[in-house]
């Protein structure tokens, strides 16, 4: 997960691919025109080419990441089949309920005026090594869900106590959209070192990867029993 734009979580791309093998994003636009025609730019050194779909919306086998534009995101993702590429939706929609199920099927989110085209590039970097991307105010809708969702305080600390201090602070800047190279960069660590963390830190929480891990910290899902 990761914001956007101004905010202080922007920064570089958190794992940069060779500009011999430029990823292939496909762009599927269930309402409206693509707003970015200057997206990619010809001198973009991640994005190399994007695939227009139209419906019905089968991912060819050879695209990277899809980028999904749509006003009803959760009817929309049931939409896509084919290669099973990872998902960023870009929606104009900001309410808690849709970011939270949207963040819970694996893709990341994008708000309409909340992102800028620097970010699709750093998005669709992230997406394919394993980073569900938020724009800010998608962040702040994920936390404020996790906010009311009714588990107990107690249990949350159970859970967040089986880490070390060490790993509490990288779960806490994971939760806020850092990936593992700027959160390298906050605590003064190696990505390498970032990363075995963050290994440890799915192991004891009994997590599937980055965003079953958030949604475990933030009270989002059942906690780990021990």
């Amino acid at each position: 997960m990761r914001t956007s734009g101004n905010s202080p979580h922007a920064s570089t791309h958190s794992s940069p691919h060779p500009s011999s093998h430029r990823l292939s994003v496909a762009l599927a636009c269930v309402d409206g025109d693509w707003p970015h025609e200057d997206w990619p730019a010809a001198d973009d050194p991640y994005v190399g080419r994007v695939v227009r779909l139209a419906r019905p919306f089968r991912v060819p086998a050879a695209v990277d990441v899809v980028i999904l534009r749509c006003d009803e995101p959760l009817d929309a993702l049931g939409e896509l089949t084919g290669s099973g590429a990872p998902v960023i939706v870009v929606s104009g929609h900001r309410d808690t309920e849709t970011v939270v199920e949207v963040f819970r099927r694996g893709a990341g989110y994008l708000v309409e005026g909340d992102h800028c085209t620097c970010m699709l590039s750093s998005a669709v970097v992230g997406a394919t090594v394993g980073h569900t991307y938020l724009s800010p105010s998608a962040c702040a809708a994920l936390r404020e869900g996790a906010r009311h969702t009714p588990v107990a305080g107690e249990a949350i600390e159970r859970l967040r106590a089986l880490l070390s201090p060490r790993e509490r602070e990288v779960m806490e800047l994971l939760s806020t959209g850092l990936g593992a190279q700027e959160i390298g960069l906050r605590l003064r660590l190696s990505e390498k070192t970032v990363r075995n963390n963050l290994s440890n830190i799915y192991a004891k929480l009994h997590a599937r990867g980055s965003t079953d891990a958030v949604l475990r910290w933030l009270g989002a899902k059942p906690m780990v029993r021990t």
